[in-house]
């Protein structure tokens, strides 16, 4: 599977278990890390866990294994799946780190006909 084929899984996978400001950076040029971040906001702790789980499960059925994860008992779960990095982070905690104006200079990318609502 191409970065963008799980990219626009994992955008889909979060929008439809309703987390809420998917945004799609695409970090290729600028760092080695990833192609691409997913950044998603969830309403409690929970719902951080259950979108994670979620991600995780999705990807898993699609045959694409997170190599990584982080912050299990946090408000900021990373999944790394090698050229898509996802973040999925409680509203407060997501504001408090701003990975969108640390990556300010990354393009974002067009998710708006991935998402449904």
């Amino acid at each position: 599977m191409t970065p963008n084929e799980v990219l626009e899984n994992i955008v889909k996978i979060l929008d439809e278990k309703k987390a809420e400001d998917i945004v799609a950076i695409e970090t290729a040029g600028l760092t080695v890390v990833s192609d691409y971040f997913v950044v998603a906001s969830a309403t409690s702790n929970p719902h951080v866990k259950s979108l994670a789980d979620d991600v995780e499960d999705g990807m898993a059925k699609l045959g694409v294994f997170a190599s990584h994860v982080e912050g299990k008992a946090t408000g900021w779960i990373l999944i790394d799946f090698n050229d898509v990095i996802v973040h999925i982070f409680l509203r407060e905690s997501r504001s408090y780190y701003n990975l969108e104006h640390l990556w300010a200079d990354a393009k974002q990318v067009d998710i708006s006909d991935l998402i449904t609502e």
